[in-house]
């Protein structure tokens, strides 16, 4: 795996796919996104909540403001805004809509599903990366970083990578054990070799599917069925 180049698999069986790294750009359209969405959910709730809670179309603070204005008002907003990104990103292990719409994904740096706790690492420094206006410091490091990468990615020991033909990974490890789960370079191995199983040498397609199962049998429709449902998220 070269990370210079991105995140490519060794060509040991005989199909190099790569998953290249998302730069300053990606991350900031992302970013971007997500930022309008999360605070267009907290306006309006404040906002609706507010009505409500006065019983009329005045928003503002009462003059004081009791229990229920900090319970239903205040709380919900804020944690719309704060957890927004923790929860999307633990939820579909690693996208949020905006890394959807920049075609994005977080990875770890093997290449595989990000665990929860990278993933809140990945989040708390946010903290530092937002420093001291507009992700300032995030956005710094990112550009001078070989893998741009922001203090959450080091710190998380994270990556994000450009995903091939807009088409998630977490379809590949959801839902599985750790010790099973397929990284994101194999699983994109599979995929390919599955895609391009008719036009391969019987021999070669054979012999590949063998190497990535460590299987020894020659049968290619037992090796296919296998791919497949390993691809799928079954066991091989």
């Amino acid at each position: 795996m070269d990370l210079e180049k991105g995140l490519v698999v060794d060509s040991v069986t005989g199909v190099d796919v790569a998953l290249p790294i998302a730069g300053p750009g990606a991350r900031s359209f992302a970013f971007i996104i997500d930022w309008h969405i999360r605070t267009i959910l907290s306006v309006a709730w404040y906002i609706v909540a507010a009505m409500l809670h006065n019983g009329s179309l005045y928003v503002n603070a009462p003059l004081t403001p009791d229990s229920a204005w900090f319970v239903y008002v205040i709380a919900p907003p804020a944690a719309i805004y704060f957890l927004y990104q923790p929860i999307w990103e633990v939820v579909t292990r690693g996208h949020t809509p905006g890394k959807r719409m920049a075609g994005v994904q977080i990875v770890s740096r093997e290449g595989g599903a990000p665990s929860v706790g990278s993933l809140l690492t990945r989040n708390v420094f946010r903290l530092v990366d937002s420093f001291p206006v507009a992700y300032a410091v995030g956005l710094v490091t990112t550009m001078v970083t070989r893998h741009h990468v922001r203090i959450g990615d080091l710190a998380a020991g994270t990556l994000l990578v450009y995903v091939h033909d807009g088409a998630p990974l977490t379809h590949y490890f959801a839902d599985r054990p750790a010790e099973s789960q397929l990284d994101a370079t194999t699983a994109e191995v599979v995929a390919e070799l599955l895609q391009r199983w008719e036009a391969l040498d019987e021999a070669a397609r054979r012999r590949m599917a063998q190497r990535i199962l460590a299987d020894t049998t020659d049968d290619e429709a037992i090796l296919r069925a296998r791919l497949e449902s390993l691809a799928t998220g079954g066991r091989s």
